[in-house]
């Protein structure tokens, strides 16, 4: 959201930032159990959004996250006040409650088709009350057409995410992709082939963590290193081979050196992912990248040019992957180069910020409210 909002200041757009933090929750009188009803229904919020777009009079309000503070009831305050919405989609969360097609360490998709209640039956949140919440708020969005209603427009971050909102009836010809950007502006290709196999991200069950530990004890002579937040604790880590080294959060000069010293960058999620910075960063910094064949990865890995692709979960697949890369420094360095090509081109600030404007610009003559409304006003 910052990035967008740096983006439109930069290019003369007036923008003013409407948010509520969920860091308010634990200072609220029964925060938690309020936030479970703001995500259905928040007359506060609807207040203050209404009193906000009157104040600055919007061209177009482009919404991220309405959970759990804000809730989707102030979409319909935009549709009233005559301001058209534009959704940027990040997650699956207007299909799935938790947002990621996954429970238990496995995909899920019991809840799609108006099923939320197996947020609950199944406890995806390891904790009922949360369960319930999420199944709640979702339940009572599409019962109301909150989202169908009131939105004009919807940016998913990659086709197969669009395939997923199609699927659920969402209207095909008000998605279109606008995938992440990255910002290359100062970073130059590695000269160097580089010295380990890297991982970028939180090291969690869902990012296939178990898949690459695994994979490490087959390649012993290869090095691997892991940077993202983790609990020593864990058997994520306490479980993994002596070649594999966790350096933990890093910040954005030391990450920019952690690509740089890596041979490959490796993405081994075994969810569906929205759309992961660091392949973008990874093809900048001129590295192949080898991922997951599941989701949208697909879309932004091309296998056997920016990188390979792998069954998700198959440990014996990725060794093999990581084996043959490690050996061909030369095909690691024209794949990066390729990925870097693909990078500038597709997931630059610019390109971001023109397919942005595309979709803005349609939603404004497009107006306010979605196809449902538009038909009743205009029979």
């Amino acid at each position: 959201m910052q990035v967008v909002m740096r983006l439109l200041c930069e290019h003369s757009h007036d923008v003013t930032l409407f948010e509520r933090r969920s860091e308010e929750i634990p200072g609220m009188w029964l925060g938690t159990l309020r936030a479970v009803f703001t995500g259905v229904h928040s007359p506060s919020s609807c207040g203050r959004m209404r009193e906000a777009l009157r104040q600055f009079r919007p061209d177009v309000v482009n919404v991220h996250n309405v959970y759990p503070l804000i809730s989707p009831s102030v979409l319909k305050v935009c549709r009233d006040e005559g301001v058209p919405v534009v959704m940027t989609v990040h997650n699956y969360r207007l299909i799935c409650p938790n947002g990621l097609f996954m429970t238990r360490g496995k995909v899920c998709h019991r809840c799609a088709g108006g099923r939320e209640y197996w947020c609950l039956f199944r406890n995806c949140e390891g904790s009922l009350a949360k369960s319930f919440g999420y199944a709640l708020r979702n339940w009572a969005a599409r019962k109301r057409r909150v989202f169908l209603d009131n939105v004009t427009m919807y940016m998913a971050l990659t086709q197969f995410q669009r395939e997923q909102l199609v699927r659920e009836g969402f209207p095909a010809d008000r998605i279109e992709v606008v995938p992440n950007a990255s910002d290359g502006q100062g970073i130059s290709a590695a000269k160097e082939a580089g010295d380990y196999v890297g991982f970028v991200g939180r090291v969690s069950a869902e990012k296939g963590i178990d898949t690459l530990r695994s994979a490490a004890k087959v390649l012993r002579q290869v090095p691997f290193r892991a940077a993202g937040g983790f609990d020593p604790s864990s058997p994520l880590v306490s479980g993994a081979s002596a070649n594999v080294e966790f350096v933990g959060q890093l910040d954005r000069s030391r990450l920019g050196a952690f690509y740089a010293g890596s041979r490959i960058i490796v993405l081994p999620s075994v969810c569906y992912e929205g759309f992961p910075l660091i392949l973008a960063e990874a093809m900048l910094h001129g590295k192949p990248v080898i991922c997951s064949r599941i989701g949208g990865l697909p879309e932004i890995v091309d296998d056997g040019v920016t990188g390979l692709l792998f069954e998700p979960g198959n440990a014996e697949d990725l060794a093999e992957k990581i084996q043959h890369l490690w050996e061909h420094p030369e095909v690691c360095r024209k794949m990066g180069e390729a990925g870097r090509e693909k990078a500038l081109r597709e997931y630059s600030q610019q390109r971001y910020y023109e397919r942005m404007m595309n979709v803005f610009e349609r939603a404004i003559k497009l107006g306010p409210g979605g196809p449902a409304i538009r038909r009743a006003r205009n029979p």
